[in-house]
């Protein structure tokens, strides 16, 4: 197997910046959820507007990141593979429109809708998958977190406490057969007993593609905020120390941890279990609240613009996503063959 590298990293924020108060205004702050810490609200997020599709967001990103890595790299990429939360259209995936709108020609475009807020390590093991074996040169991989500004912005859905945790963007990702920044170990787990713990909710019992007036949405009860809690708690620790144990290191050896951007609790848990300083685990839930799956290269991308990782860092991307079905974790040294 040849060795394979993350070596670039872009992202894009909508330019709508959305402030709690937007949400309190209208919360209904009798519900049996009401301060719940799950649903602890971030400073701020970002709001996809109705116009802008999956495709133009992954197109902001995308451009900027061929811009960093050159021209001939660009050329090279011959393996698309996209996360999107919420697909514009129900057929077709972003894989093909992004590849046209890039100038790229890929022998293979897979469009993943599983994974989510892992779905970043999903996208990277498919990733070293193909380009280990010879099947692949190189890779752009796509997050796309569109939820907040469509979903949790309808009228109704806009008083439920889980409307004012999530935020929108999208991350991007360039990989390629390389030494330079390489992925060293990845484990995933899926979990499928836990695949219906986090479905859809509409108040008139119709299918989402059906005609009605209710408006769609995740539909948390306490039992079920009590199960993802326990399940997240746990997951992403055991995915994180079980590469670990593959490199015959302890958590404490990582440089910086970066992880999907749940709420507060999780990320304090997560430092806790692993004995990790917070300073060393990345956090932007603040400045851009839940991003879901997009979360992973979003905060990799602002820590290594704010210098936040330094050449050489030993770095986990870790996650789990919807109520527990699958998690994620990978190592990387970052741009370890950079350092002299």
């Amino acid at each position: 197997m040849r060795t394979v590298s993350l070596l670039e990293v872009a992202s894009y924020l909508p330019p709508k910046k959305v402030p709690t108060q937007y949400f309190l205004d209208v919360q209904d702050r009798n519900g049996e959820l009401a301060g719940h810490e799950m649903f602890g609200a971030p400073a701020f997020r970002h709001h996809v507007a109705r116009e802008e599709s999956a495709a133009d967001m992954i197109e902001k990103a995308g451009r900027t990141l061929l811009d960093r890595i050159g021209p001939r790299e660009a050329r090279d990429i011959d393996l698309v593979i996209t996360n999107v939360l919420l697909p514009d259209l129900p057929f077709t995936g972003a894989g093909a429109e992004i590849s046209h709108r890039l100038g790229l020609n890929p022998g293979w475009i897979l469009d993943a809708h599983n994974g989510g807020c892992a779905s970043f390590v999903h996208m990277l093991r498919l990733a070293r998958g193909l380009i280990g074996s010879g099947q692949a040169r190189s890779a752009l991989l796509c997050n796309v977190q569109n939820a907040a500004g469509t979903v949790m912005d309808q009228p109704r859905v806009r008083m439920l406490p889980e409307a004012v945790v999530p935020g929108d963007g999208c991350g991007v990702a360039y990989v390629a057969a390389s030494e330079e920044s390489p992925v060293l170990a990845i484990e995933t787990v899926n979990t499928g007993e836990y695949a219906k713990d986090c479905g859809l909710t509409l108040s008139d019992g119709r299918k989402y593609w059906e005609a009605g007036e209710s408006q769609m949405h995740v539909g948390f009860t306490p039992g079920k905020v009590a199960d993802i809690v326990e399940r997240g708690n746990r997951l992403v620790p055991e995915v994180v120390r079980a590469v670990c144990d593959r490199l015959d290191i302890g958590p404490a050896e990582l440089d910086v941890l970066i992880t999907n951007q749940p709420n507060r609790v999780f990320l304090q848990k997560w430092q806790e279990r692993l004995g990790i300083a917070p300073e060393r685990h990345l956090n932007t839930f603040d400045r851009f609240g839940n991003l879901f799956g997009a979360a992973v290269p979003i905060t990799l991308d602002h820590g290594v613009r704010e210098k936040q990782i330094p050449d050489g860092s030993l770095l986990m991307l870790a996650g789990f996503a919807h109520a527990g079905d699958f998690a994620g974790a990978a190592a990387v040294r970052w741009r370890g063959g950079a350092v002299i």
